[in-house]
């Protein structure tokens, strides 16, 4: 028989009625005969990944996903990839806090999406092959790890392989993942939710020893907090939600697991902390730390009802209008994240209600809704030409909460994506075993109505395009040069969120060691998280950038220019221009004749 836990008793943990179970102990399969299925699935999930992003690996060194139509985060995961890859050469860790961007004020990689784990593991492919190569190998990960762990996971509570199966293909290839690789691949990097899930639900549950649970949710937990931050927060409220659930079903079991829970929670945290202690001190209490968010979370970064049912063209299945749509939500298709399609929220729907009984489904599917719920924001909500106060909805309550407050309501469709997995899993097996013993067609017509709600899923391969090159002459003129590694240099154009070109070329070739300006995510004066936080000689950055883009815009005065050089300090001053150009001219009027000419760059020594 199946061993049973403390709350197995009132949480009916196992998925298959007792004759099920004891006719699986009765006869006992073979070791690989148990492995075989399961190594069969996980390849077809990496198989399915690879088939998702070939166009990358067409030539991955130069490609790079279409997502954001303007400079998106990709040039900045490449810049972080490289920063990360360079530490490691030199034999150690990331610094939390750097010069190499921003110059000289610096920036905190704790508040910027760094991916310090992915980028130190892939460091030694940075070296070898460039950033986009981690990145592209980074975004296949994604895919086939995300789903993979969502698959291991049902299995450790008993979902049948063809039901987990299902449930992993739904959480790692959801529409949200898909649509976040088009240009945020730290959240494709959902590997490990599902993974703190079921160690928090195993401590709870007491379904594992408190210790060695505590330990392992400890490490998973500093690998998120590595990964992306705002993942992990997502992760501790569906958790949250699901105890909270499972605590109402069974209130007097819970209870008696209270003092095993504590421990293991204790044991979770003191690990966590030990790993990052440090780094979320350096976030919160060392220098350039910041509040907020930059982004206006609660009017933009939402899911609409529509949303849910209106696919997008990365889908196989879509009409021209429908991903029109899709196209036009104003945050770009990077952020539509919502949709599961009529099928599955039906299926979903009658599945909650026909299972509602089972506590697992039951608190799967209670999540699935708050989640989904917190996703649609706190402003008025206008569905079917009815509007309905912000009030009503739960973001509008949480929105000022710390840690809360930095998050976008819209990327819990991700873990909302999850809790459906579970909730497909587990009501399929619930269906499939429905009687002592159940009908071949009854299994049958169970897993084909499974199926075909996620084939409006099956997504399209992911466009791609080759990024522009590193222009010529750029690593020859640093060359001659001949700069401390981490000299700062002013580069024109200089980087910033809408121009973060020199920050490609940076990553690319690992030249220059320190840059002025840049893309990422700092504080205003009053300490606010926000963009393109250039400090005292921001408009230094962008006159110069106006100047280099603008053929319009009026040239700023010397003087002022000279200020910003004194603030910014830089070892030379390189701009990708001819002498001949309205920038180059202005260059030359103000820092006299070039030291170097090479290819498309000019230099000036300081």
């Amino acid at each position: 028989m199946t061993a049973h836990y403390p709350l197995d008793e009132g949480f009916q943990l196992s998925l298959v009625p007792p004759a099920v179970e004891s006719f699986r102990a009765a006869e006992p399969r073979p070791a690989r005969a148990r492995t075989a299925p399961q190594v069969l699935i996980l390849s077809c999930y990496v198989l399915g990944a690879v088939a998702l992003t070939w166009r990358l690996w067409v030539d991955p060194a130069t490609h790079v996903t279409v997502g954001d139509p303007g400079p998106g985060d990709s040039d900045l995961l490449a810049w972080f990839m490289r920063y990360a890859a360079t530490a490691i050469s030199h034999g150690r860790l990331p610094s939390l806090v750097t010069t190499a961007l921003n110059a000289p004020r610096g920036i905190s990689l704790m508040w910027n999406t760094s991916i310090l784990l992915p980028a130190v593991l892939l460091a030694p492919v940075t070296l070898l092959a460039g950033p986009q190569v981690s990145i592209t190998i980074m975004l296949t990960l994604g895919f086939a790890g995300s789903a993979a762990s969502m698959f291991l996971v049902l299995r450790r509570w008993q979902a049948s392989i063809t039901a987990a199966a299902l449930g992993g293909a739904l959480y790692g290839f959801s529409p949200a993942l898909l649509n976040s690789g088009l240009d945020h691949w730290d959240l494709v990097f959902a590997i490990f939710p599902p993974l703190i899930v079921d160690a928090l639900l195993r401590i709870v549950t007491g379904r594992g020893n408190a210790v060695r649970t505590g330990i392992w949710l400890g490490l998973l937990t500093a690998a998120q907090v590595f990964t992306e931050e705002e993942v992990l927060a997502q992760a501790a409220l569906a958790g949250l939600v699901l105890v909270a659930v499972l605590a109402a079903s069974r209130p007097r079991l819970v209870l008696a697991r209270v003092r095993g829970a504590l421990t293991g929670l204790a044991v979770g945290a003191a690990v966590m902390l030990l790993i990052c202690g440090y780094a979320l001190w350096v976030q919160f209490f060392g220098p350039l730390t910041e509040h907020g968010s930059p982004w206006p979370a609660t009017t933009q970064f939402i899911n609409t009802p529509a949303s849910f049912v209106t696919p997008s063209g990365g889908l196989l299945f879509h009409t021209r209008a429908s991903a029109a749509a899709a196209a036009s939500y104003p945050n770009g298709l990077w952020e539509y994240l919502a949709y599961l399609g009529l099928p599955l929220i039906a299926v979903l729907l009658f599945a909650a209600i026909r299972f509602w009984r089972d506590p697992k489904v039951r608190a799967a599917a209670v999540t699935f809704a708050v989640l989904e719920l917190i996703s649609l924001g706190g402003s008025t909500l206008v569905f079917h030409g009815l509007r309905y106060p912000g009030s009503l909805l739960p973001w509008h309550w949480m929105q000022g909460l710390p840690i809360i407050s930095e998050m976008m309501p819209d990327r819990l469709a991700i873990i909302a994506d999850g809790a459906a997995a579970v909730v497909l899993a587990f009501s399929l097996d619930l269906a499939r075993s429905a009687a002592p013993q159940a009908s071949w067609r009854r299994r049958s017509f169970a897993t084909a109505v499974a199926t075909l709600a996620l084939l409006p899923l099956i997504p399209l391969p992911i466009q791609a395009t080759t990024i522009a090159p590193t222009p010529a002459g750029w690593q020859a003129a640093f060359a001659r040069l001949r700069l401390a590694p981490d000299a700062t240099l002013l580069v024109i154009p200089v980087p910033t969120a809408v121009l973060p070109q020199a920050m490609l070329w940076q990553a690319d070739t690992g030249e220059p060691g320190s840059l002025v300006g840049g893309w990422f995510i700092g504080s205003d004066p009053a300490g606010h998280a926000a963009v393109n936080a250039f400090g005292p000689a921001a408009q230094g950055v962008w006159s110069l950038d106006a100047l280099w883009g603008n053929p319009r815009v009026q040239d700023p005065s010397r003087a002022q220019i000279r200020a910003y050089l004194r603030d910014w300090r830089p070892a030379a001053v390189v701009a990708v221009a001819s002498p001949g150009s309205r920038v180059g001219r202005f260059l030359i009027g103000l820092l006299g004749r070039p030291a170097i000419r090479v290819g498309q760059v000019l230099a000036w020594r300081r």
